[in-house]
């Protein structure tokens, strides 16, 4: 299944177009996002039911983020051992927490504004949760995933590094978690646990891994997580970028107003922002 927020409203997107949840429902559910995660086994028992037949297209630029105002953003730094190498960090051994404030979400096809000329691009796989999820074991992690979705961790570098070692204002700009174009469900994936993802600035190829190269994978992560908080329906955790970052290159490579950054992972799909100076 992929669900996508459809110029704000949830929607389910299936071959030809995309269903309206709440109308397709007849007012059953809403078309709050954050309601839908909150039902989401019922969601998930109607959707396997649903007569696709009236599906509408529908334009890219009207998705926004799957879960637009998650209660808690979970990010992990250092979570790929490629990234490790390239930063000389030595590899955690529990992850590396920190949180990207809720306001900095944005959808797969929004433009952001750079704050600075040192704005580097980080693609993540991001999972939401559809079950509330404490005291999880590893193999039970996956059953609490509502999906997983494509983002990006954007990052100032010059505030993130003056900070103290708290990451979360420099990657907290507004638009500086930008994730879409849907959510798709684990079930969707060959396997969810090994996947390709990558990203590219004006065609130039900058990331290009496999989530298999993480230190702590998804089901590790809600484990050791769900040990010390609660994690909420729709809460949304970046999960980490592999290596390739633009702060590590030689000379340093920053993101520039006017170009585009494409982002991808497989099975799931693509984003594509356009930067834009602060203002525009």
């Amino acid at each position: 299944m992929r669900i996508a927020n459809l110029h704000g409203r949830a929607a389910l997107v299936v071959d030809g177009g995309a269903v309206d949840l709440a109308s397709a429902s007849d007012g059953w559910f809403g078309p709050d996002l954050a309601a839908v995660y909150d039902d989401w086994a019922a969601v998930r028992e109607f959707a396997s039911t649903l007569d696709t037949s009236h599906a509408e297209p529908f334009e890219e630029k009207h998705l926004g983020a799957p879960s637009p105002q998650p209660r808690q953003v979970f990010a992990i730094g250092v979570n790929y051992r490629a990234h490790a190498e390239e930063a000389g960090m030595a590899l955690p051994s529990m992850p590396a927490t920190f949180t990207k404030y809720p306001t900095c979400i944005t959808g797969a096809f929004a433009d952001v504004a750079l704050p600075s000329a040192h704005v580097d691009w980080e693609v993540e796989l991001v999972v939401v949760i559809g079950v509330r999820a404490e005291h999880v074991t590893e193999a039970d992690a996956w059953a609490h995933v509502a999906g997983v979705t494509v983002g990006q961790d954007l990052s100032e570098r010059i505030v993130q590094l003056s900070a103290g070692a708290q990451f979360s204002l420099g990657k907290s700009f507004p638009g500086f978690g930008p994730m879409g174009p849907w959510l798709v469900t684990p079930d969707e994936l060959d396997n969810p646990d090994d996947l390709a993802l990558g990203c590219a600035v004006d065609g130039e190829t900058m990331q290009d891994a496999r989530t298999n190269d993480m230190v702590f994978s998804v089901p590790q992560l809600i484990a050791q997580l769900s040990a010390i908080v609660p994690l909420l329906p729709g809460d949304v955790i970046f999960t980490g970028t592999p290596g390739g970052v633009g702060v590590t290159r030689q000379p340093s490579r920053y993101l520039q107003p006017g170009e585009h950054l494409d982002t991808w992972i497989e099975g799931v799909g693509r984003m594509r922002n356009r930067l834009v100076g602060a203002g525009t």
